[in-house]
């Protein structure tokens, strides 16, 4: 059961691998991440009050959902480990338990979401922005279930190194929303309109159809059917959930200081008037896109490097972190160049920038872009470098990590400078893009440590 290419490997063979999982799987998260775009641009087109209270409210839900699915995400790298070591009814009992984790979270999460509103006018943001925000979460809140179940099946295909239909299969949801999304948010073909509403109504529903597809895939293909996963599906079994947890909680964390700071930010641009919210979310839309393809890249990176821990082999370990990160780096230098050469056409895309009514907007929002588009390298860094640590199921020390930098350095710097110094909606993007470039020095650090030739062990479990 184990994979072929344990055997020999070089740099030319680990790139083939690595992208063989990494380009489907960062094609299928920019294509996800069309979702909140094409939610984006249609707010905009709804007006200057529903695209504030419409940001506030998608990034509010997928700070929550990439918080839980945090938890589910450790099926990759102990998948990829007991795939290393040909262990085929462990990695059964690690799918198994994986479903039974997106479903006991799931449930609370729902309702969570559905109580938001009074959290949000206790954090200070305005009455109409909460009740606008509140048609959307109402209905997105029932594809709660399925994106978690999407997000575990997509990390115990790509640990299986079968990631490929995973880009059609999210490019078809894509399209389930765009299209619920021109059809309820304005009304069309004798629906009614809906607003935000039909918006969250339309990605809930693309959410279902991702988790349905993937599922029917793991249980149709040739060399996925093989695994039983569903097989005596109503037995928990106590020690795999214990181990999920064990590593998926410190994931969970992590990701709810990474997003909890993008997410607190978007808070404070909310006390600076609804113009900056509006700044401030077509820049961060614009950059979730693009991290999309680094996101993809950590996903491919936890596997191959995961294989190659279950084989017990550092090097090739190393190796597979390395090509991950390099060619992170290369992908957000160009994209760099491309949002600092042309901001204002960045712009234009969600907003007529002729109009005279946006002409506040776009001028606070070229600034924001052009640090993003600076800051962008070493975000790029951070998270394939992260992903590479959790390939070892090193998930404790980066969470630790990330406390110190997104919260203790990017917060803080944010808060000061946005508020303290008058920088306003900029400061606050400087300060988290602090926190960012920090966080991948010192991931980086960790995981040249980890896989130091020096070591011919590593026990970090």
């Amino acid at each position: 059961m184990a994979p072929k290419t344990f055997a020999k490997s070089n740099i030319r063979i680990e790139i083939q691998e690595f992208l063989k999982l990494a380009v489907p799987l960062a094609s299928a998260q920019v294509a996800q991440a069309a979702v909140g775009f094409a939610d984006t641009l249609i707010m905009g087109h709804l007006g200057q009050q529903t695209l504030a209270a419409g940001g506030l409210a998608s990034t509010t839900f997928q700070f929550l959902l990439n918080t839980i699915g945090g938890v589910v995400m450790a099926v990759s790298p102990l998948v990829a480990e007991a795939y290393g070591a040909g262990r085929k009814t462990q990695i059964e009992q690690i799918a198994r338990q994986g479903l039974w984790l997106s479903l006991l979270f799931g449930i609370p999460m729902m309702f969570l979401i559905g109580h938001l509103d009074s959290v949000m006018i206790l954090l200070g943001q305005a009455q109409q922005t909460v009740a606008l925000a509140d048609e959307y979460l109402d209905f997105i809140l029932w594809g709660t279930f399925p994106a978690l179940g999407f997000a575990m099946l997509r990390s115990y295909v790509s640990a299986l190194s079968q990631a490929r239909p995973v880009m059609t299969i999210v490019i078809l949801g894509t399209l389930v929303n765009v299209t619920g999304n021109y059809i309820l948010g304005f009304g069309k073909f004798g629906f009614p309109r809906m607003d935000l509403a039909g918006l969250g109504l339309a990605s809930a529903l693309s959410f279902w159809v991702m988790f349905l597809l993937l599922l029917g895939y793991t249980l149709k293909h040739q060399q996925l059917k093989d695994y039983q996963f569903l097989q005596n599906f109503h037995r928990l079994t106590p020690q795999i959930l214990q181990k999920l947890v064990w590593v998926g909680i410190p994931i969970a964390v992590t990701i709810t200081l990474e997003f909890g700071l993008f997410t607190v930010i978007t808070y404070f641009m909310g006390l600076l008037g609804t113009e900056v919210l509006a700044a401030h979310q077509i820049v961060f839309q614009t950059m979730v896109v693009i991290f999309m393809v680094p996101l993809g890249m950590s996903f491919a990176t936890t596997a191959r490097v995961g294989i190659w821990f279950g084989q017990q082999n550092l090097e090739g370990a190393r190796r597979a972190g390395y090509i991950s990160i390099s060619m992170a780096v290369v992908f957000m230098t160009l994209t760099g160049i491309i949002l600092l050469t042309y901001p204002q056409q960045v712009v234009g895309i969600y907003l007529d920038i002729h109009n005279p009514e946006n002409a506040n907007v776009l001028k606070l929002a070229v600034p924001m872009l052009m640090i993003a588009a600076l800051a962008q390298l070493l975000d790029g860094v951070q998270k394939t470098a992260m992903g590479a640590l959790y390939g070892l199921q090193d998930t404790r020390v980066p969470m630790l990590l990330s406390l110190l930098a997104f919260w203790g350095v990017g917060l803080t710097s944010g808060y000061l400078l946005g508020f303290y110094f008058a920088l306003g909606g900029v400061g606050l993007w400087i300060g988290q893009s602090i926190g960012v470039a920090i966080a991948g020095v010192i991931f980086l650090w960790r995981f040249h440590k980890l896989t130091s030739v020096y070591m011919p062990t590593l026990k970090i479990r």
